[in-house]
């Protein structure tokens, strides 16, 4: 499956919606994504990955990155990784999980919470930003 990436803008927050796989093919195209919305001067940033079917270690690279870029620009980042229950959660939220990086992400179960304030969303449902 190939990938899709579908960009908008959410008040404040900029929102890429990845669909398909996130792999060491399809990586470059969300790197780009993520740079793009930098160099166009968004410091708040959304990747939505609730419709990622796979993701290796390239594709979390790009995350890593991401956030490390958001940092360098006093941005934010936040992931969308909606929980589906233990056996059938996200992918992506589960290889976050094995690999001991997912505490670096801010995660969130939708986009309305994703992109609410910080003033009014309080505490993520994980991660440390």
């Amino acid at each position: 499956m190939a990938l899709k990436v579908e960009a908008e803008q959410r008040g404040e927050w900029a929102v890429l919606r990845v669909i398909g796989e996130l792999d060491i093919a399809t990586s470059p195209s969300v790197r780009q994504h993520v740079h793009d919305a930098v160099a166009q001067g968004r410091r708040d940033l959304v990747i939505d990955l609730s419709e990622v079917l796979f993701c290796d270690s390239s594709g979390v690279g790009v995350l890593v990155a991401a956030r490390r870029l958001m940092r360098s620009c006093a941005g934010h980042l936040r992931l969308i990784l909606p929980d589906r229950g233990a056996e059938d959660g996200s992918h992506v939220n589960r290889v976050l999980a094995a690999l001991g990086v997912r505490r670096l992400f801010d995660c969130y179960p939708d986009l309305a919470a994703a992109t609410e304030t910080a003033e009014t969303t309080g505490v993520p449902l994980s991660g440390t930003g």
